[in-house]
């Protein structure tokens, strides 16, 4: 089964997205927010505590940085990796699409605290982003909002999403 991962804090096309990808067949994995926003919407989602078997810790600090979320992302879909990755109950990822939290926003505000700046410091997103992008040819990163649909048309058309939108 193929799976995607998807953590963003910008959740705009994010459920039409998801849906396409539910359409298609994909398991779906999400955290916090964009859990709830999926759930809420109806699509079928799992929370990525259920694939690590770990909870979000440190008020959400910590939720993606896993070795069953990043074995997951760069497993190559070689034999040795996936069998390294099955005898380590790892699903592998195909999809990610993470966008980052705001922190340029946040701290452009006139009025921002400290806490407040410190908090929209992202971890785990520019982690999976690099994990996703040292894996490109077997991992689909998605960064951007705008990206979804063509991503969405080439899974529609060919099952596969090719290099050059990768």
């Amino acid at each position: 089964m193929k799976r995607a991962l998807i953590s963003v804090s910008n959740k705009d096309g994010v459920v039409e997205f998801a849906r396409g990808l539910e359409q298609l067949g994909y398991d779906i994995i999400s955290t916090g927010g964009t859990f709830k926003t999926l759930q809420e919407a109806g699509i079928k989602v799992r929370q990525v505590a259920d694939v690590t078997g770990f909870p979000e810790i440190l008020d959400g600090r910590v939720k993606t940085l896993h070795p069953k979320i990043h074995g997951g992302i760069l497993c190559r879909r070689i034999p040795e990796h996936l069998q390294e990755i099955a005898d380590n109950a790892i699903e592998p990822i195909d999809i990610v699409a993470v966008n980052l939290y705001p922190f340029r926003e946040t701290i452009a505000k006139p009025d921002v605290s400290l806490a407040e700046a410190i908090e929209n410091i992202d971890i785990g997103g520019p982690t999976m982003v690099r994990s996703a992008a040292k894996n490109y040819q077997d991992v689909v990163i998605i960064v951007k909002p705008e990206f979804y649909l063509p991503v969405l048309q080439e899974l529609q058309t060919s099952g596969q999403v090719s290099e050059s939108t990768r």
